[in-house]
């Protein structure tokens, strides 16, 4: 089966994660793409593809050689976000692109535009998968899983040597609990690479320090016509918090290493409302002042309203990765080579975001980050160019059987 196939496949389950579930995995139907993903594991000679009580997917394919060769994992997430339509996707393939608009919808006249999105011009007289405007397209991070399986069933069919290799696929990576429940030990690799990248040719191992941060105001509820000096209204002193964060530190403000304060969601009504951030810096120093910054506005307000108006906390999510991939910089060597032998530019990059990868480094797996090839993730004008997925698979081999000493 080629990869364009499993992707399509894979795009039909709704997988969308659930930051407010206590569960794992934060929603049950996560479950049911790793049952899918287990069966065709097992039938392409993976045997001992399997989906533990927490919804990861392991599996391996045993070393072919007496050479020595690392044992590598390749990792991909289940889940996609859900703060964007994530079921009934309904996946289309632009073939011989033209380089114009693509009409996604016509009933709702969306369109899909270089003029909007240029890097849409890379790909002329490729084949394009689009989505039809009202959902996401979910190769963040399915791209991923059907990268890494194209490559395992051509690994499996060929008689070039290789060393052990260690497939996972988790839960949960978009809220950020993906490594949580991750049997490093289990796994057994000596190092490990996730396919969660962007666009063909990215390699990542730098990352955001991320934190979640939360504020919930209580206020006073009385009828506006006696409200004079006795109602306080939750909503806008959320928004008077809001207000005292600098301006410019956002994500449409921001670039490369630079971090933000990025409001992700609000609800509330008068007696009480709750902001929900996510706090995001390269720099470690910088990174602690932003977590710093944030609580002390929450301070400030309860001295100006009363103490226990405002309930502020950041609660750190995960570190830079760069620290633990340092030591171990052939892994990263050895990626570049491999985008090279598929004529691939590597193209070094921090990630302005985090992977499981970042946590898994800190817990005993050095793991950078490969591209997909996907663009526009997390929205509804996201796309993937078909012959960067079947670049990334190819890239895959070049690592696994360069690796064999």
């Amino acid at each position: 089966m080629n990869v364009l196939d499993r992707f399509l496949k894979y795009v039909s389950f709704d997988t969308g994660s659930d930051s407010a579930s206590k569960t794992i995995p934060s929603t049950a139907k996560q479950k049911k793409l790793g049952e899918f993903l287990v069966a065709e594991m097992q039938a392409m000679g993976i045997f001992d593809a399997r989906m533990d009580a927490f919804g990861y997917v392991y599996g391996s394919i045993p070393a072919n050689t007496e050479k020595l060769a690392p044992k590598i994992g390749l990792i991909a997430h289940m889940d996609t976000v859900s703060d964007v339509p994530c079921k009934n996707i309904k996946p289309r393939v632009v073939e011989n692109y033209d380089g114009g608009d693509i009409l996604l919808n016509a009933e709702k006249h969306i369109v899909l535009s270089p003029k909007e999105y240029p890097d849409l011009l890379k790909y002329v007289g490729g084949s394009l998968v689009v989505t039809d405007g009202t959902t996401l397209l979910g190769a963040d991070d399915k791209a991923g899983i059907a990268e890494i399986l194209a490559a395992a069933e051509a690994l499996l069919s060929s008689h070039a040597p290789h060393g052990e290799v260690k497939i996972a696929f988790t839960p949960d990576e978009e809220i950020g609990r993906g490594p949580d429940q991750f049997d490093v030990p289990g796994f057994g690799a000596d190092y490990g690479y996730t396919v969660d990248g962007g666009e063909l040719g990215e390699l990542e191992y730098e990352n955001f320090n991320g934190a979640d941060g939360r504020v919930i105001v209580h206020g006073r509820n009385i009828h506006p016509g006696t409200a004079k000096g006795q109602m306080v209204n939750a909503q806008l002193l959320a928004m008077e918090f809001a207000s005292l964060l600098p301006a410019a530190q956002i994500p449409a403000h921001t670039e490369g290493y630079e971090g933000f304060f990025h409001l992700t969601d609000m609800k509330g009504d008068v007696e009480q409302a709750e902001l929900t951030y996510i706090i995001r810096d390269h720099d470690k120093a910088k990174y602690e002042e932003k977590k710093r910054l944030f609580c002390s506005i929450g301070a400030f307000l309860n001295e100006k309203y009363g103490a226990g108006t405002f309930e502020v906390s950041a609660v750190d999510r995960y570190a830079n990765m760069k620290e633990k991939i340092l030591p171990h910089m052939e892994i990263i060597e050895r990626a570049q080579a491999a985008m090279q032998r598929a004529g691939v530019q590597p193209k070094v990059q921090p990630i302005r975001g985090g992977t499981d990868g970042a946590t898994l480094s800190f817990m005993g797996l050095p793991c950078p980050n490969l591209c997909t090839g996907g663009h526009n993730f997390h929205g509804r004008f996201e796309y993937i160019p078909v012959e960067s997925m079947e670049k990334v698979a190819e890239i895959l081999l070049h690592i696994l059987y360069s690796a064999v000493l």
